[in-house]
């Protein structure tokens, strides 16, 4: 049998170091993720997670170092943040923030075909309405689309970002610190709506430090300390009582239920 080849990286670093503030936020960081992966980037606070995500979104752009230091998206080098739209959807607690206002949640789905906060005087079309009715359903929020976003809970501003990230159909949706604020209903309805997200076949990459946010669809996880990657591989092998209590360093019992990872005993 003929090994068909590897579909092309979505994401790739390859040797990227980021300074901010005289601090080497990522060092040398190599990272390839796939299309259709679902992943898991874990660690503790100022571990470079979310200087990695801003290095995504070109907040952050790499400085000169030894070895070649490219950003490639869906196979071709990528430098404009326009380009990112119909490859990445980003829900972060920053976004999330910057939303907490008196527009309505459909307009907020709506203004993810502008990247834009609010619609101002943009041309919304009868597509990009039917899409975003498509994606209001799917993620069974339709009946919150009139309400403002200032009026609804966390969770449910939580999936209205959802919602805005996925209208233009992304290959994997990033996500940063996704459970911060929610209590235990809306982290139940928010990781419903995480694994219907991964089974209709969109790409999950999670930035978190708690192992209960992955979900059972998520089957290789990256720990990150001190801007590096020190670990990566399928999740059993990762998610252990050693790998996991040497990373935050407190003793842990790792344990599972029903393809959900849990740390106790710290």
């Amino acid at each position: 049998m003929i090994a068909l080849p590897d579909p092309c990286p979505l994401l790739e670093f390859n040797n990227v170091t980021v300074i901010t503030g005289g601090a080497k936020v990522l060092d040398s960081l190599s990272v390839t993720i796939r299309a259709g992966e679902h992943v898991a980037i874990l660690g503790p606070n100022g571990a470079g997670k979310s200087s990695f995500i801003k290095a995504v979104t070109r907040e952050y752009y790499p400085a000169a170092a030894k070895g070649q230091v490219t950003f490639r998206m869906g196979g071709r080098d990528v430098w404009h943040i326009s380009d990112l739209r119909s490859l990445l959807g980003i829900v972060s607690n920053e976004l999330q923030y910057t939303f907490t206002r008196s527009i309505t949640a459909r307009e907020v789905v709506l203004s993810g075909f502008f990247s834009s906060v609010g619609l101002f005087c943009h041309c919304i079309t009868e597509a990009m309405e039917r899409r975003t009715d498509e994606v209001l359903a799917f993620l069974e929020i339709d009946h919150l689309q009139d309400r403002a976003m200032d009026t609804l809970s966390s969770g449910e501003a939580r999936r209205m970002l959802i919602g805005r990230a996925l209208v233009h159909s992304p290959d994997a949706l990033i996500l940063d610190e996704p459970t911060t604020s929610l209590d235990l209903a809306a982290q139940h309805s928010f990781r419903t709506t995480l694994r219907k997200i991964a089974q209709a076949g969109t790409g999950i990459i999670m930035v978190t430090h708690n192992l209960h946010d992955i979900i059972p669809e998520i089957s290789r996880v990256m720990l990150m300390k001190e801007g590096k990657i020190v670990r990566d591989g399928p999740k059993e092998a990762v998610l252990t009582d050693g790998v996991i209590g040497g990373l935050f360093g407190v003793p842990v019992h790792v344990h599972t239920d029903g393809g959900w990872y849990y740390a106790t005993g710290y």
